[in-house]
């Protein structure tokens, strides 16, 4: 079987998932992993069977036996990152979000566009086996014309401070994902939202700058409404569902479970809790997304997932921030024509 040699940039949470996930699939050989504690994570990458592991993500950049990079290092790095594997010719998957800047986006795609290297955002609930029946019902006819969609996006317990002050904020760091969830089920680009939030949790969060409850009102551009309801605690699990609602009536996704028991007597209905966060729920999906990208490079195709719906992604977070701001609709071509005058 034909392998593609992969190297990692980053060795956080995220970087070690990946890396886990990646020495099970058989088309990928692991060659290389960087990490500013490269010394720390060296018996654990050594088992993995990474044979380079260094400080400088320079020297996975240069290997060229290295087709593949996994940036998987925080955001604010991307840019120097993305740029330097894409002259150098590397295929490169990357996390979300592509960068904090849209103007950096912008030329991290230029240079992809250029390099003509396979690109992939790691939007990896698109594979979640529930929102992808969810998209394929819809496909199907099963309701008609689609009407409306609600994202419920609900973490189980709010971030550390210290993270929150380097993530982007809420919608650049988690709401995200639910605004390229919108895109991925309504198959329209967005006209306009609009953003109320608060701090209803930590009030530390809303010295950081930051919110960590929202709601957003999403208007495409085929007349679709859209809803993303956030919350950085939910104390009763992981929060993750999808209703969809259209001419010939609705659908619905519930969260997934450990089991599903349900106790019923006199005192009460009792069921599991959802599963409890990100690593459980979502863990299928970063392997499969893994595979899609591998096959992408070995059978010369275009990811599912590219820069542009990373870039789409990032001005709805840009938009949504506006909103908050000026507590106003703001349409996504007024954060487009922003951008383009910077």
């Amino acid at each position: 079987m034909k392998q593609v040699n992969v190297g990692i940039i980053g060795a956080g949470r995220i970087g070690k998932l990946h890396a886990e996930n990646l020495s099970l699939i058989p088309s990928i050989r692991l060659v290389g992993i960087s990490d500013l504690y490269a010394d720390a994570i060296q018996p654990w990458a050594t088992a993995l069977g990474f044979t380079q592991i260094t400080h400088n993500y320079m020297d996975l950049i240069d290997n060229p036996d290295i087709e593949a990079i996994f940036v998987c290092s925080p955001t604010d790095t991307h840019k120097d990152v993305i740029i330097e594997a894409a002259k150098q010719k590397k295929h490169i998957f990357c996390e979300k979000p592509i960068s904090f800047s849209l103007k950096d986006t912008e030329e991290i795609l230029r240079e992809v566009e250029q390099n003509k290297v396979k690109f992939q955002v790691g939007f990896n609930r698109r594979f979640d086996h529930n929102f992808k029946a969810v998209k394929k019902a819809l496909l199907d006819g099963t309701i008609g014309e689609l009407h409306s969609v609600k994202v419920t996006s609900r973490d189980p317990m709010a971030p550390p401070i210290d993270y929150v002050k380097g993530s982007g904020g809420l919608f650049m760091d988690m709401a995200i994902h639910d605004f390229d969830m919108l895109r991925f089920i309504v198959d329209s680009e967005v006209e306009e939202i609009y953003v109320r939030g608060a701090c209803r949790i930590d009030p530390e969060i809303g010295k950081c700058g930051d919110i960590d409850t929202a709601i957003s009102l999403v208007t495409f551009k085929n007349g679709v409404i859209g809803t993303v309801d956030n919350s950085r605690k939910a104390v009763y699990g992981y929060d993750q569902r999808i209703e969809v609602f259209g001419e010939h009536g609705g659908i619905t996704t519930d969260n997934d479970t450990d089991n599903t028991l349900k106790v019923s007597t006199a005192a009460g209905v009792v069921s599991e809790k959802p599963k409890y966060f990100f690593l459980e729920r979502y863990k299928d999906t970063y392997v499969d997304e893994s595979i899609l990208f591998i096959e992408c490079i070995l059978n010369d195709l275009e990811p599912e997932i590219t820069g542009y719906d990373g870039l789409q992604a990032e001005l709805l977070a840009h938009a949504a921030n506006l909103s908050l701001k000026e507590n106003r609709p703001v349409k996504i071509s007024e954060v487009s024509k922003l951008y383009t005058n910077a």
